[in-house]
């Protein structure tokens, strides 16, 4: 059987068992009201103390583990970089508000974060020699073959909520990442 999300699991276990959905599962514990998903008090909390203390009922609570336990069962396509259907819409509507139709986009990381890495999205005009292309909702997307073992398997979406929105990156090949979900380590 597949590991779950358990109501009883702090938030740091979470993120330290799934690191390679840290950044999805933090956003929708967020959308669920947890604002405090990456305080460094925080971490400790169960998941159901941080709900119930924060004034949610038991049926919030289930209605959480089973949004991210279906995170957590949605398949991986590791020999590909994809966007959901969501955020190439996303990217395609601002690269025609830039003036950029046709660009790709350039999707890298680099050393920062709290937790060694962060994710770098801009915008490429056409791919180098020394990079590795994919093509996904209508986009290209650039890579440096340097990266691509890293980044190979990840889905890249767009998410809007009350804390922001912005796009968001799941990767199958973190091994950890920081309490927030914003950065990883391989």
């Amino acid at each position: 059987m597949q590991d779950q999300v358990t109501k009883d699991m702090t938030i740091d276990e979470i993120f330290t068992k799934f690191p390679q959905r840290g950044q999805r599962l933090a956003q929708e514990m967020q959308n669920a009201g947890l604002n405090c998903v990456g305080c460094g008090a925080s971490v400790w909390e169960t998941l159901e103390a941080g709900m119930l203390g924060h004034g949610f009922k038991d049926e919030d609570l289930e209605k959480l583990l089973k949004k991210l336990n279906g995170i957590l069962a949605e398949e991986i396509d590791t020999s590909t970089i994809a966007f959901t259907k969501k955020a190439g819409e996303k990217f395609k509507e601002i690269l025609a508000e830039e003036g950029k139709e046709g660009w790709g986009l350039r999707f890298a990381d680099r050393a920062g974060g709290c937790s060694g890495f962060e994710y770098v999205l801009d915008y490429s005009e056409k791919a180098s020699e020394d990079d590795e292309v994919f093509h996904s909702e209508g986009v290209d997307i650039h890579v440096n073959q340097d990266a691509v073992s890293r980044l190979k398997g990840c889905v890249i979406d767009f998410v809007e909520g009350l804390n922001g929105s912005g796009f968001k990156i799941s990767n199958p090949n973190a091994k950890g990442s920081c309490g927030c979900g914003k950065s990883q380590n391989y």
